[in-house]
């Protein structure tokens, strides 16, 4: 389900954040350094560490491209590098001096934003190097700052516990208390949702020392413009939280702690999918990877750790009362996800250009692979066609040997949410809903009619069909 496959321990302090490009791990340190480590082996590069700074160093960012990394210390500079070569860009300092906690690039790269201990917040031009605007909080340190994925505005958060709202211009939109004790992080998801409305919504995380992690909803619409909504808070801790992060595919919502662990929540249920007690000491910062299921978290204990997680699991869901994923009902972004497990991480734009979900990857022929997706290597054609077989192989095993009460008599297909009809037996529910609309109120089963249309959740059965499928998908 989810594994450590690597450690890293070649800081001499506290590890204080990380962070991933699509190619590159970076972490910083106590010990006044940036190290950076590929992904492909996590070997360090030949010009890691990066030094510059005189202080420790509390934060860094990839550019968006990956090409940049933003760094920034107590020093009171944020230093842009060349993540190719380790060369400096450009040295940012604050105007105030005061030590900087917190750098992050807008999703355009075009600006960059840092903010410090005193409470003062910078966008900076990521091309000129020069400073565009500067803000400030009433109280407090800022300590976290996360932009929206529509780059239309971010978010800071003070170590006072107030949750600040900002536009691109540095206008102050909105503040307000959201943790007692302070804030310690917070994080946007960049997946929308739509309640297919003219309304948009982003989910936001913030944790704190009140031992929380908060999740809230912004909201966009042409009516009301801009909306900060409190959610949920989801508990596990048993310590002040300083860190959290959504998965690239906003499913997932990591957090580390002072209580030393880490815990991956499904972002859907709220429910924790896994907690992981491997570090020794704080647990400081969590990041995901933006294209492969890696998850990394660093801590006092001077380690970082390279977990990573197993797509097919992921899909199928991990707890027994939630329901499972079929390879049929891949969303694109699960293709995506799939691909890069596969190692063929650069075809996922190709299929995310042609819409290729969980039942068209299933569909793909090698006259598909040549003709339609246009992909001329014979050798990489076959590579994915070898893939798909075992994708068909694994749902034909699975289709296979089913309890005979597990299918759906209209469907004849595993059912995934099984609902009980007035005639006494269960169907899938979308394939009766469907039936009763389009046909007279007759049992599928007895041909009678119906004493009501009324379906009701057969819970007892979905628990039995999905200890099934945890006893055969393995």
């Amino acid at each position: 389900m989810v594994k450590l496959i690597h450690t890293l321990a070649d800081h001499d302090d506290d590890v204080n954040c990380c962070a991933f490009s699509s190619a590159l791990l970076a972490t910083c340190s106590l010990d006044k350094t940036v190290r950076l480590y590929s992904l492909s082996d996590f070997s360090e590069l030949p010009h890691s560490p990066l030094k510059f700074h005189t202080y420790a160093v509390h934060c860094c960012c990839f550019s968006p491209s990956g090409h940049i990394l933003a760094s920034c210390s107590t020093d009171g500079t944020t230093v842009l590098w060349n993540t190719q070569n380790g060369q400096t860009l450009a040295v940012m300092e604050q105007p105030s001096g005061s030590p900087v906690r917190v750098c992050q690039f807008s999703p355009d790269s075009t600006c960059l934003v840092s903010g410090a201990a005193d409470g003062t917040v910078v966008m900076w031009n990521a091309q000129s190097y020069k400073l565009y605007r500067c803000g400030s909080v009433k109280d407090g340190s800022l300590v976290a700052c996360a932009f929206c994925p529509t780059g239309t505005l971010f978010v800071t958060g003070s170590s006072c516990g107030d949750l600040t709202v900002w536009d691109d211009k540095m206008r102050c939109l909105h503040s307000e208390k959201a943790h007692d004790l302070g804030i310690t992080c917070c994080d946007f998801s960049s997946q929308p949702i739509s309640d297919g409305e003219q309304t948009h919504f982003f989910r936001l995380a913030s944790c704190g020392q009140d031992c929380q992690i908060k999740m809230w909803v912004v909201s966009f619409t042409h009516v009301s413009g801009f909306e900060l909504k409190y959610k949920s808070t989801l508990s596990g801790h048993s310590a002040p939280v300083l860190a959290c992060a959504f998965s690239h595919n906003g499913q997932m919502l990591v957090s580390g702690s002072v209580d030393k662990s880490v815990i991956v929540y499904d972002t859907n249920t709220e429910n924790i999918l896994y907690t992981l007690t491997q570090h020794t000491r704080y647990v400081t910062t969590c990041a995901f990877a933006p294209n492969i299921l890696l998850l990394a978290t660093g801590s006092m204990d001077k380690t970082v750790n390279i977990w990573q997680f197993d797509p097919e699991a992921l899909c199928q869901g991990s707890t027994e009362d939630q329901p499972k994923q079929f390879i049929e009902d891949w969303s694109e972004d699960d293709v995506s996800t799939w691909l890069c497990a596969q190692g063929l991480e650069d075809l996922t734009g190709l299929f995310k250009m042609n819409n290729i979900d969980g039942r068209e990857l299933l569909n793909l022929t090698k006259e598909s692979l040549a003709d339609d997706l246009k992909i001329e290597s014979l050798g990489l054609r076959s590579k994915v066609l070898r893939k798909i077989e075992e994708l068909r192989t694994k749902v034909k095993t699975l289709s296979s040997g089913v309890p005979d009460e597990f299918i759906c008599p209209i469907t004849r297909e595993l059912m995934k949410e099984p609902v009980i009809a007035s005639d006494g037996y269960s169907y899938e529910k979308e394939a009766m809903e469907n039936w009763i609309s389009k046909k007279k109120r007759t049992s599928p089963m007895t041909n009678l009619v119906l004493p009501s249309v009324v379906l009701i959740p057969n819970r007892t059965l979905k628990m039995a069909i999905n200890r099934w499928l945890e006893t055969h998908q393995k």
